[in-house]
């Protein structure tokens, strides 16, 4: 295999698997009608440096894989981080679908951990999430003020 790097939506590859377009096999992905083969890894999102230190490898806002960010010396725990003196915020992937969820606590414990985040630093709780491109593929709040208005 070569060192192809690249993104594929979870979208995507949810489709592809239930049309059978690709193939998963541990951590290898093969679509099936180019005969391309990727190797699945493990990566982490660096939201924030929380150490008030500079970013000296301008990691915030990146993904990276944790082979890379273990070279760079990190340890990582959960969602924390620490590279030297810096200590960032991360968030983890998940590889559970999501897709057609329409409860938030049947989301991947990953998933609804990173809505929370989103939720505690932008100020603003989460009351729809959209788990799909089909209108009934959405998770509506329970707690919310828009559950009165669309239930």
């Amino acid at each position: 295999m070569g060192k192809n790097r690249v993104f594929f939506p979870q979208e995507a590859l949810d489709r592809w698997l239930r049309e059978g377009q690709v193939e998963l096999s541990g951590a290898e992905l093969t679509i099936r009608a180019r005969r391309r083969r990727y190797r699945l890894v493990e990566a982490v999102r660096v939201v924030a440096e929380v150490s008030n230190q500079p970013d000296p490898h301008e990691l915030v806002g990146r993904v990276k894989t944790v082979a890379f960010l273990t070279e760079l010396g990190a340890e990582l725990l959960g969602g924390s981080m620490v590279i030297g003196d810096n200590a960032y915020e991360t968030v983890p992937g998940w590889s559970t679908p999501t897709k057609g969820v329409t409860r938030f606590d049947a989301l991947p414990k990953e998933a609804q951990r990173y809505i929370r985040r989103l939720e505690e630093t932008s100020g603003v709780a989460c009351a729809i999430i959209s788990t799909g491109s089909d209108r009934s593929e959405t998770i509506v709040r329970s707690d919310s003020v828009v559950a009165g208005w669309v239930n």
